[in-house]
């Protein structure tokens, strides 16, 4: 199995926080942007579409979407490569910039009527580039979070990739909130107000990209530079197909339990609980902010009892509890109660969310750890987490929901026999710290 070395630089404490914050924040323009281009579509599909009626206008906007989601794969490969080859700091900025220029594509985009179909081909264009970079932002970022922290508390360290990527999910909540009810009319947003937040976000970028020009580059990195021998790429890669099923096993139940409880359950909440969406926004929004916060305590938590353990512990939760916690929310009749079951469901999957990043570059060594890690998790994430919503809605239209709970405790314990089976057996913080 390849060896996961200790970083063995001299960085002061405020340097290696430094670093952890700026390798982690991009996820959280990542999700922020996710979910701003979902909820403002309404607003601006009218924009760079021919004149048609609003559902064929927001299916044109969709279809943008998904095809940016498509190009996750691309980008894990390319930014993949390029972590592992120039340096995972090299590729976080490039990450950056690539998110930065999509947003403010979007932003200052001409409208259709002004610039005909180059307005629909910008917003592709942009959506493209945006997909790269989201691609290749998570496998860059779970690499250098993994390999910058101390060892002792890689866990604790990593598990903040997942709290600045609920901060997005929030942060753009914030926004919509603000836009709607406090700032602006719905006339505005149609007209302009929509490209305040892509806006916001390409100034986020920036910012970031600021803060990152001070990270310090990985000290594994570094040394497997120096080392001649070591060579990275996608043949490299394909000598460690135990490890790649790996990470595509652990991503699968991961990413699609996530997607049910953060991104699909406000339209569950609605649709099939029966709250209105201001209530479901605010039990959503309230379950977000205990869930990032209780990321980084099941990150020390897996420094003190393994990894091993918290991937076992979600595997078997979620297998037992996922269709009975599914079918107990779809019943409840107060929002504080659809509060406390859904905070429970994110505690549950938070075994996996929390230490997921460095379980999965724990698994490769430093010259393909990058690539390793980004490749497989945005294929798994394009075919399932894409396909999650979907899959319930389809589900719910044909009158068996039911089935879609099922759906979910399936890949939670494909998750749970990957844990099982492929993963080693003990924890490598234990065997090379």
């Amino acid at each position: 199995m390849p060896v996961f070395q200790t970083q063995t630089g001299a960085l002061t404490t405020a340097q290696r926080i430094r670093s952890i914050i700026a390798g982690s924040s991009g996820n959280l323009i990542e999700y922020y942007d996710w979910y701003v281009y979902a909820a403002f579509s309404m607003y601006f599909a009218h924009a760079f579409f021919p004149p048609g009626n609003a559902t064929t206008e927001l299916l044109q906007s969709a279809a943008v979407f998904a095809i940016g989601f498509l190009m996750r794969p691309v980008g894990g490969w390319l930014m993949g490569l390029m972590a592992d080859r120039y340096g995972r700091r090299a590729a976080l900025s490039l990450s950056i910039i690539a998110m930065c220029a999509g947003s403010l594509a979007i932003a200052v985009c001409p409208t259709y009527a002004r610039i005909g179909v180059a307005a629909p081909s910008i917003l592709l264009l942009a959506r493209l580039l945006q997909g790269l970079s989201l691609g290749g932002e998570y496998g860059a970022s779970a690499t250098y979070l993994s390999e910058i922290a101390p060892a002792a508390q890689r866990g604790f360290y990593a598990s903040f990739q997942y709290v600045t990527l609920v901060m997005g999910q929030l942060l753009a909540l914030v926004v919509l909130l603000v836009l709607q009810f406090a700032l602006l009319s719905p006339a505005q947003l149609g007209a302009w107000g929509w490209r305040v937040p892509f806006g916001i976000g390409a100034l986020l970028a920036l910012s970031i990209l600021w803060f990152r020009r001070g990270m310090a580059e990985s000290e594994q990195f570094n040394a497997a530079t120096r080392d001649s021998a070591a060579h990275g790429g996608l043949r490299v890669l394909l000598r460690h197909p135990r490890e790649v099923l790996g990470v595509c096993g652990l991503t699968l139940g991961g990413t699609v339990s996530f997607y049910t409880f953060t991104i699909y359950m406000q339209k569950y909440l609605v649709n099939t609980v029966g709250l209105t969406k201001e209530q479901s926004t605010l039990v959503s929004t309230a379950s977000l902010v205990v869930f990032a916060l209780i990321q980084p305590a099941f990150g020390a938590l897996s420094d003190r009892v393994g990894r091993r353990r918290l991937l076992l512990s979600f595997g078997i939760v979620g297998c037992l509890f996922t269709v009975p916690l599914m079918r107990t929310i779809s019943t409840v009749q107060s929002p504080l109660a659809a509060f406390g079951l859904v905070t429970a469901a994110l505690i549950g999957i938070s075994g996996y969310t929390s230490i997921n990043a460095v379980v999965k570059a724990e698994l490769f060594p430093t010259r393909v750890r990058a690539l390793g890690v980004a490749l497989p998790y945005a294929l798994t994430v394009s075919v399932f987490g894409g396909t999650a919503e979907y899959i319930a809605l389809w589900f719910k239209q044909i009158g068996h929901e039911d089935l879609f709970y099922w759906y979910v405790t399936g890949c939670i314990a494909c998750s749970l026999l990957t844990v099982i089976f492929l993963l080693p057996a003990h924890d490598r913080i234990t065997q090379e710290s």
